[in-house]
């Protein structure tokens, strides 16, 4: 019988250590109990307006919090394997856009798909769940949304994580923005059918694969998550007045990198330097305007999260562990 609890306690311990990473040693069943829940990803839904806003919480919640906001065509599925990695220092929230992940999808004529009215409500969002202070991490889509609450409220920014998101004219001055800008020149339904095929099975695949360094690291959980949404009824539409409002982003540039200068915000920039949509040509200039910005070209794509996960986890660790106490 001794023998047996003995095992078992050296078992218990094992299993502790090993899921508690950098987490401080801990050595009782309850304190394991204590980690496990705090580090438990909630999957959640708040009522705005006539939305559901979907979202994933994880994390103490009197902990400094994360906030993370994901790019076209994903939703807060794209930080699954990251929030877990935060979660047990950092009160962690991801929510999904409208008309993205499993968040509502009105049709077009039901709500306006801006990107002033989606980040009208992702800060509606912040604002009920008490979001007073948090880091901010952009990527793609999230950039034009964060970058709005950040010029609006910038003493609610303590630092800012940006993964392949534009503030740039040199961001999108590449070919795979050529069929887009003339979108925002000219509302055509010719122009409106030439990006369709961005909408595709085969587009959406090689979002997630093109620049990386091995394809099978990329899990196909990530179209097979993706693509039933894209191609729900209507949802062509609402995508296709998103890349129309892309074309409002621009103009803003120079306000957000006033906002830059002026605030300063602590900036890690962990870029995929290999992608052909927000190429690294776009995360070069923040360091014009931020003094001590912090970047890591990482050789992979759009998706960095996918292929350097573990990469991009350790960095925020490392630098909000420095900045956000």
């Amino acid at each position: 019988m001794k023998i047996q609890s003995l095992t078992h306690a050296v078992i218990g311990t094992a299993i502790v250590v090993a899921f508690s990473g950098s987490i401080a040693t801990t050595t009782t069943a309850e304190d394991h109990s204590h980690v496990v829940a705090d580090s438990q990803v909630m999957h959640r839904t708040m009522q705005i307006d006539d939305l559901e806003i979907f979202y994933r919480e994880a994390g103490p919640k009197d902990a400094p919090t994360v906030l993370l906001l994901h790019g076209f065509p994903t939703s807060s599925h794209m930080f699954r394997n990251l929030i877990p990695a935060l979660a047990d220092r950092y009160h962690v929230v991801a929510p999904d856009y409208p008309g993205f992940g499993y968040s509502s999808a009105p049709p077009v004529d039901e709500f306006e798909y801006t990107f002033d009215n989606v980040a009208r409500v992702v800060q509606v969002f912040t604002e009920r769940l008490k979001l007073d202070r948090y880091s901010l991490y952009v990527m793609d889509y999230g950039a034009p949304v964060g970058f709005r609450l950040a010029t609006a409220h910038p003493e609610r920014v303590q630092t800012l994580i940006v993964q392949n998101g534009n503030a740039y004219e040199e961001g999108i001055d590449n070919t795979f923005w050529i069929p887009v800008k003339a979108l925002w020149k000219e509302r055509s339904s010719e122009n409106r059918e030439a990006l369709r095929s961005m909408l595709t099975l085969d587009a959406t695949k090689w979002q997630f694969t093109n620049g990386v360094r091995n394809v099978a690291t990329i899990s196909p959980d990530n179209w097979g998550h993706v693509q039933p949404l894209l191609d729900r009824p209507g949802n062509d539409e609402i995508q296709l007045e998103m890349f129309h409002s892309y074309g409002s982003n621009p103009p803003l540039y120079p306000q957000w990198q006033a906002y830059l200068r002026k605030h300063q915000p602590p900036t890690l920039i962990v870029w995929g330097k290999n992608d052909a949509i927000f190429p690294a040509e776009g995360a070069y200039p923040y360091q014009r305007d931020l003094k001590n910005a912090e970047l890591h070209l990482l050789d992979t794509g759009h998706f960095a999260l996918e292929e350097d996960g573990d990469v991009i986890a350790n960095h925020m660790r490392r630098f909000l562990g420095q900045h956000v106490h």
